[in-house]
This record gives C-alpha cells, sequence and structure tokens, in this order.
C-alpha cells in the first residue's frame, strides 16, 4: 500500500516549503538565543510568530484575522509535517498557542480575545496553564485553589504545581475554585491572571536532565487580586471548558509525537552499526531483536495516527486518538531506553552535549540515557500513562470501575 495527497495538497506544501526556506529563522540564530522555558519566548522567537500571524501560516486552518488560511485539515498534518522536519517551531510558548489561546478564542470575551488571545497569536506575550495542584495532578475536579469574589474582583488563594513556563510567562489561564459548597465538577471556573500580580511567588523545579533551564514550576497565590471579568466563560463551568482546552492539546497532537519517535528511531539506526559491533554475539542478538521492536512501534504508531485523523476528517470519532498518546510517548520511551542499553558507558556523560536551540519545542539532544530520563515527562503530561489506561478502558472498551 502507497498513501498519498492528492495535487492541491501538493502545491500547498510546495507553497509551504517555498515561503519556509524564505523567512524561516537560522538554526544558527536559533542556537544563539535558545528558548529555556516552555514561557520563554526569545526575541527571534517573537519575531518568527509575527512573522507566521501576518502571512496566514500561523494556524492555518484559522481565517486570516486570525493567523491562518482557511486550510483543510490534511493541509494542516501536512504544515505539521514539514514543520517538524524542517525543525521550526511555530512558537516556543506551546501551551500558550496550543491551548489558552483558542481556549479563550472559544469561550473569551471580545476584550479577552483582544487583550489575551491576539497578542498570543502575534508573539507579544506568553502564558501558561494552572491546573495541576499537590493534591490534583491527573484529578483536575479534586483541585483547591479557591477565588472568592469581593465587589468587582476576585481574591485567589492555592497553589499550583507543574505549572510549565511559569517562571517566565506573561499571564496564566488559572483553575480555581470557585463554590466550595457544589459538587467538586461543578463549582471551578477559570481566570486570566497576569503573572507579574501581587501576592504570586513562582519557585522553578530543577529536572535531572538540564537543571539550569527549569521549566516546571511551582506557583504560590496569596490573596492575589484580578477583575471581576478576568473570568473566562461562565461562572463555574471550568470543568466542561477543561475538556475542551485539553481537546485542543490533543487533537493533532499524534503527528509531533510520531514525528519525533521517528527521529529518535532514525537516530538509533544510524549509531546502530557502530554501538552493536562493540558487543558479543548473544547480547547483539538480543539488542538487534529489540531494535527492530521499537521500528515496528514507530511504524505502528504513524498508521494508527493515520486510521484515527482519517475518521475525523470524515467527521467521526476516533478511539485511536485516546491511544495515541499512550502508545507514542511509551514507545519513544522504549526507543530510548534501548539505545542507552546499547550505547552502554558512553550513556552516563549526561550534560555532555549541549542543547539545541529549540528546548520548548522538543527534547533536549543529547545521550540518549537524557532522553530516556526525559521520556518520562511525556508519559505523564497531557494525561499520565496511567490515567490514559482507564480512559481507554472505561469509554473506548466501555469495561466496568473496579
Amino acid at each position: 500500500m502507497r498513501l498519498r495527497y492528492d495535487d492541491t495538497v501538493e502545491v500547498f506544501r510546495a507553497e509551504l516549503l517555498e515561503w519556509l526556506a524564505a523567512n524561516r529563522p537560522t538554526p544558527e540564530e536559533m542556537a544563539a538565543e535558545p528558548s529555556v522555558s516552555t514561557g520563554h519566548a526569545p526575541a527571534w522567537a517573537r519575531r518568527w510568530t509575527r512573522t507566521m500571524f501576518d502571512a496566514g501560516w500561523l494556524v492555518p486552518g484559522w481565517p486570516p484575522e486570525r493567523g491562518g488560511r482557511n486550510a483543510g485539515p490534511i493541509e494542516t498534518l501536512v504544515y505539521l509535517e514539514e514543520l517538524a522536519r524542517a525543525r521550526v517551531p511555530r512558537t516556543t510558548n506551546v501551551q500558550g498557542l496550543g491551548i489558552v489561546a483558542p481556549s479563550i478564542l472559544d469561550y473569551g470575551s471580545d476584550e479577552q480575545i483582544r487583550d489575551y488571545a491576539m497578542p498570543i497569536l502575534r508573539g507579544e506575550v506568553t502564558a501558561c496553564l494552572g491546573m495541576s495542584e499537590p493534591g490534583a495532578g491527573s484529578d483536575l475536579a479534586s483541585l483547591s485553589t479557591r477565588a472568592e469574589l469581593d465587589g468587582d474582583r476576585w481574591v485567589i488563594n492555592g497553589q499550583k504545581v507543574w505549572t510549565s513556563g511559569a517562571n517566565y510567562a506573561d499571564f496564566c489561564f488559572l483553575f480555581c475554585r470557585t463554590d466550595p459548597d457544589a459538587p467538586k465538577h461543578k463549582g471551578i471556573s477559570i481566570l486570566l491572571v497576569p503573572m507579574a500580580s501581587p501576592g504570586i511567588t513562582v519557585r522553578p523545579l530543577p529536572e535531572i536532565v538540564h537543571p539550569e533551564h527549569p521549566d516546571l514550576n511551582e506557583v504560590f497565590l496569596a490573596d492575589v487580586t484580578v477583575p471581576a471579568g478576568n473570568l473566562v466563560g461562565r461562572l463555574n463551568d471550568g470543568w466542561a471548558m477543561a475538556n475542551g482546552s485539553l481537546a485542543h492539546e490533543r487533537g493533532m497532537v499524534w503527528v509531533s509525537a510520531v514525528m519525533g519517535l521517528e527521529e529518535s528511531l532514525d537516530r538509533l539506526l544510524g549509531e546502530a552499526p557502530s554501538l552493536l559491533a562493540r558487543l558479543t554475539p548473544t547480547e547483539r542478538a538480543l539488542a538487534v531483536d529489540e531494535i527492530v521492536q521499537v521500528a515496528i512501534d514507530t511504524q505502528a504508531a504513524r498508521c494508527l495516527g493515520y486510521r484515527g485523523f482519517a475518521k475525523l476528517a470524515r467527521g467521526g470519532t476516533a478511539p485511536e486518538q485516546a491511544l495515541m498518546k499512550l502508545f507514542a510517548s511509551e514507545a519513544r520511551q522504549r526507543v530510548a531506553r534501548v539505545a542507552a542499553e546499547v550505547q552502554g558507558a558512553e550513556a552516563l556523560e549526561v550534560g555532555a552535549v549541549a542543547m539545541d536551540g529549540h528546548l520548548a519545542v522538543d527534547e533536549p539532544q543529547g545521550t540518549w540515557l537524557e532522553q530516556y530520563f526525559h521520556s518520562f515527562a511525556n508519559t505523564i503530561s497531557a494525561g499520565a500513562s496511567e490515567i490514559q489506561r482507564n480512559i481507554i478502558a472505561e469509554r473506548v472498551l466501555g469495561l466496568p470501575r473496579g
């Protein structure tokens, strides 16, 4: 079987590639001023996001006034694949562009769209997503950060954790409890909170890989006030909006996941001959078997992604979308583990290889052990593997709760 696109899609691809060649930031420019957090937008990234917005290449499926060109889903798929292949990010503020801005466009007021969503699309500000808490990780409904209406302002108290980019972001798309007496799914709202507000304390959480550039943070809010008009959507409707917000993140996330998996496999296959030559025959046979298995996983991930995408493009539902995040993140972890085992002692030289200029877009480049350490974040973010298995069991397979 040979999959190919029709002529109109190939014309779209050619136009994109021609425009990219003439306008993209160079690898040297990105490396000279790397993004060190998903809330950090270096000068080149701000210019590049605005350039894409003005040319209609930021979100091709959207209308021109919002940075697009009314492209169809297949064109959008090609666009994401080509950007990943070129290693050019649309933005370094991935949660801002991928979740926060579209959520404000969906649910926010005209003023919120003007003051918060459009500046993200133009590369002028960055946003973080305030969801997880010490007692409410994958279970958003258990959050306890509280906002109380006091006249014409909200007073917020609580704590968030694992907040990506909070150490550089301009504002937070904050989930908080506004009705403590309602059932836990019913009393949640969303507020737009400038990160420079008095009462906010951000404490970065250094990671084992490149601790000098933390992206995850604790965020403490002590009597933080924002105007009443900073409420997004309807009061106490945050649970429904949360499902919509994460749908933005997951809709096409499989493309970057598969491209990252394929890139890791290509790197492993390129290094494998010299690495395997150092092993004993028995060790080599076992390693080859595992490498072949991850190659099969990689091909399966792309086929699974295409299958689900085709169903969605025809207007149907795609249970494959629920499987993709789990399968792709764990497959990439297996690639890194197998490669680190084959690489041997050299894999232990953590920090020996410098990062490239797009930390916020993809994993840091380094030894395979570094990639293995980092892969655990991918099995947690956007839905931990354990939670994904529960979702698949209950909502896809229809299994009863244990």
